[in-house]
């Protein structure tokens, strides 16, 4: 049974985080190639080797790569021998290290390594991710992934929640974030464009392109001697919408909002009771692909101008697929390692229109500051 995310008996911490510079194409470049380097930078980071690690999980897809279990290839260059305790999700590495997060608090191990990679940029992603929707009913009218998000983002304008000048605000801003950030694929201002599909713009679209990311996490007084400041996992919760996008309100995004309070970000109430307090973090790390959907997670989690969003500059300014949420987490504990961030709310999606939403609140140490 899943222990409840908010009072785990163990503490549970990210202790080092690493990714790739993101790129449009790698093509000179394989799965395993793209993602050993950040497998060894977190290792690095730790001192510790392969053979100290006591599970292991991974997150990537297999349409991506266009092959069947592609995942054992990266899983030749982890080091798989002598056998290894080991899984892997067909989903966005957040879930793995969801996976691996359950695995440490359970006791079956004290180490973890999770890893998440995706290549996009061999195919159409655009086309690929239809592969997701309904087969009866959605999948034969090959609605891409623009589309729906633009259907998502039309549904807010006409509800008075947003419009586009608002929208392009968003893209700018996380472009502008993004020029601290090392990694990003599209740093600095870059003007929104033509309508990709309307009302959506080229700049509230995501790039598209290839990339990796790796966390290690440890539980108690292993994870304070491998890292000055840990990111501790205080709680963490996914949940997921209806299939059916008819049956769904696309302003609004209840599953966030429900993993959100079962992760343990909303304060305590201040108003009559049955209400809920503001969310009690400093930063947010929002996997938002798209500038619309910023506005709906915003909405879901009643962040205000208080809490700094995206300072990494977010999916706008990165989008590795099947990496991009496992990235938000890292990114998230990073600031808290270096003492920028106390408490910080980290999101992955996955799925049309925020069909998944994956919520961590991660906290530092205040006395190893």
């Amino acid at each position: 049974m899943t222990p409840d995310p908010r009072t785990p008996d163990r503490e549970v911490a990210i202790v080092a985080f690493a990714q790739t510079d993101h790129r449009r194409r790698t093509d000179e470049l394989s799965e395993v190639e793209m993602l050993m380097p950040v497998l060894h930078d977190v290792l690095r980071q730790t001192g510790l080797k392969t053979s100290d690690i006591g599970f292991t999980c991974s997150g990537s897809s297999d349409y991506l790569a266009g092959r069947a279990f592609s995942f054992t290839m990266a899983l030749d260059g982890v080091g798989a021998w002598p056998p290894i305790s080991e899984s892997h999700v067909e989903m966005d590495g957040a879930w793995a290290l969801y996976e691996a997060w359950v695995k440490l608090l359970t006791g079956q191990a004290g180490t973890a390594l999770v890893y998440a990679y995706g290549k996009s940029s061999p195919g159409s992603v655009r086309d690929v991710l239809t592969r997701q929707l309904d087969p009866y009913y959605l999948a034969p009218l090959w609605p891409d992934s623009v589309a729906l998000a633009a259907l998502q983002a039309r549904a807010l304008i006409d509800a008075g929640h947003t419009d586009e000048p608002a929208l392009a605000s968003v893209a700018a801003r996380s472009r502008e974030d993004a020029t601290a950030n090392p990694h990003a694929q599209l740093p600095g201002h870059r003007p929104q464009g033509d309508y990709v599909v309307a009302p959506l713009r080229t700049g509230d679209c995501p790039p598209v392109g290839d990339g990796a990311a790796a966390v290690i996490l440890a539980v108690g007084d292993t994870a304070r001697a491998l890292c000055a400041r840990p990111a501790w996992i205080r709680g963490m919760d996914h949940r997921i919408e209806a299939h059916a996008l008819g049956l769904r309100d696309l302003t609004d995004s209840p599953s966030t909002r429900l993993a959100a309070e079962r992760a343990g970000a909303f304060g305590l109430p201040h108003g009559p009771q049955g209400t809920r307090g503001a969310p009690n973090v400093d930063t947010a790390e929002l996997h938002a692909p798209f500038s619309s959907q910023e506005v709906v997670l915003r909405r879901a989690l009643d962040l205000d101008d208080s809490v700094r969003v995206n300072p990494s500059g977010g999916a706008l300014a990165a989008n590795p697929m099947m990496a991009a949420g496992l990235i938000r987490l890292g990114e998230a504990a990073a600031r808290i390692h270096r003492g920028t961030s106390d408490r910080a709310l980290a999101h992955a999606t996955s799925g049309p229109c925020l069909q998944q939403n994956l919520v961590a609140v991660l906290e530092g140490d205040s006395r190893a500051r």
